[in-house]
């Protein structure tokens, strides 16, 4: 094994491709991040645009470890429903954290880090957005991570919640990994080796999910002010 670095951790590669004992156990690695990314407040910091991306171009080679399929379309899209299926479970915990702590966080008095008024406006928004919040938050790093427990703390629908959830779960995990593996296969009939350009890939994936976040922040402050 190659001497480990710290900054490897940041790498979405590190985790398809990584072994232990020359077993590789990436496809394990790739749906415990995915779950918690979408399911723990720990996971915000993970990888989650990129990780998909990457795992479409890597698709084969997660699936063969675990099972061999003729179809290349079938290994892409095994891939997509266990990573939908690891995010929907991962909302669900997270849902479930913020429903078992709603109350606390409810009946608690406002602090310079917290604000009550903050919570109720979050429990009209959802109840006003519900299903657009937790699809648009499925393809926002950080908010991915929140927007579920949020709902749970706001006792947002059970039922509609989980058809949200479902629903931007395989929206994000089909369309993020099956551009990775399609875009990958067009770049390669041109002679171009995406697996050699993964740092800009990641770079691209990164500005691409959080530059309409930032506009947004942007666009809202003057309205603060008024």
């Amino acid at each position: 094994m190659n001497n480990f670095e710290w900054t490897q951790l940041l790498n979405p590669e590190f985790y398809i491709t990584f072994s232990v004992g020359g077993i590789q156990i990436g496809l394990f690695i790739v749906l415990f991040i995915v779950f918690a990314e979408t399911g723990l407040f720990a996971g915000f910091f993970l990888p989650g645009d990129s990780l998909l991306f990457l795992s479409g171009i890597y698709s084969r080679d997660l699936i063969e470890n675990v099972m061999v399929l003729p179809s290349d379309f079938l290994n892409v899209f095994i891939l997509a429903v266990l990573v939908g299926t690891a995010g929907i479970f991962g909302n669900m915990m997270g849902y479930w954290f913020g429903a078992k702590s709603g109350y606390y966080l409810f009946k608690k008095e406002d602090t310079f880090w917290f604000k009550k008024k903050y919570l109720l406006q979050s429990k009209d928004f959802f109840e006003k957005y519900g299903g657009k919040a937790i699809i648009y938050a499925r393809f926002l790093p950080i908010f991915r991570t929140f927007a579920p427990i949020v709902a749970g703390i706001v006792s947002m629908d059970k039922k509609k919640f989980m058809y949200f959830n479902i629903l931007s779960s395989f929206l994000w995990s089909f369309l993020l990994i099956f551009a990775g593996h399609y875009l990958y296969g067009v770049f390669l009939d041109f002679g171009i080796d995406l697996k050699h350009y993964i740092e800009y890939i990641i770079i691209v994936i990164i500005l691409i999910s959080t530059i309409p976040v930032f506009i947004k922040l942007l666009k809202k402050r003057p309205a603060d002010k008024i």
